[in-house]
């Protein structure tokens, strides 16, 4: 595994500097050693990019958004109010983030708080990398292939963000194949809605397995994601149907800072 070295906000606030930009790394991102990877990848871009980028750290806290999506109003304002009395401690303006749940609450539901950012997306962000030149990439292994892509509900209809990863993703030169059910009409892999921390409601099928049945319908051998909860639904669903060895489920950010090489 790679050593990364990822300046901390109290490390560049010690020596009295800012940065261009915060990666709010998030729970799933920090914990979850599928996710790491996409923290990694990313992180790479960042550095490829020469982007100057701090994290909280162990300053990082829950979002707060399963509390709220689970109806805990209480845990949510006290998780909330705990990060922005720290963001707003460092000066932090602009935010970028891997995962939609808190690109969505720290942009549409911490202002009423006193949390006022500039967030950004992670498949924004490279985006805008890739169109100020300040990363390339040639397409590499994935050229030429067909890669199928899973709007995240969050970035979507949340924020309606459709076009973003879409964009990145045809940079690296391959066939964009969409599923039936894409954009506005995308189905969501299951995890959205703290239903990722509950037992799933009567019914005759998952409905990650519903939603990889559809990705792997479509004959692509790369299932692009851009939420890790996402990437993690749509791994169980793809190994469900035994197809592991065929399809892959990869963040947009793994593929570009694979097919880039950085």
């Amino acid at each position: 595994m790679e050593t990364i070295h990822i300046q901390t906000m109290a490390e560049l606030a010690a020596k009295g500097e800012k940065p261009e930009v915060l990666f709010w790394v998030g729970c799933i991102g920090s914990f979850d050693d599928r996710a790491k990877k996409v923290t990694r990848a990313f992180a790479r871009i960042l550095n490829a990019a020469n982007v100057k980028f701090a994290v909280l750290a162990n300053e990082e806290s829950c979002t707060g958004d399963p509390a709220r999506r689970a109806g805990n109003e209480f845990l949510f304002q006290m998780q909330a109010l705990q990060n922005i009395t720290v963001l707003n401690g460092y000066g932090i303006t602009r935010i970028v983030t891997t995962c939609p749940h808190c690109f969505n609450v720290m942009k549409n539901e911490y202002p009423a708080l006193g949390g006022h950012y500039e967030m950004m997306h992670h498949s924004q962000f490279i985006n805008q990398l890739l169109k100020e030149g300040r990363i390339k990439v040639e397409g590499g292994s994935f050229q030429g292939q067909q890669i199928t892509y899973h709007d995240p509900c969050y970035l979507g209809r949340g924020n309606g963000e459709y076009e973003a990863p879409r964009e990145v993703l045809r940079s690296l030169d391959t066939a964009l194949v969409e599923m039936k059910r894409s954009k506005e009409k995308a189905l969501c892999c299951g995890a959205g809605g703290a239903q990722m921390w509950k037992e799933a409601e009567p019914g005759n099928k998952e409905v990650n397995v519903e939603r990889s049945e559809e990705a792997v319908g479509t004959g692509a051998k790369i299932v692009a994601v851009a939420c890790n909860f996402c990437n993690t639904m749509l791994t169980d669903g793809v190994k469900h149907q035994g197809k592991e060895a065929e399809v892959q489920v990869k963040d947009i950010a793994e593929l570009i800072a694979e097919a880039g090489k950085l």
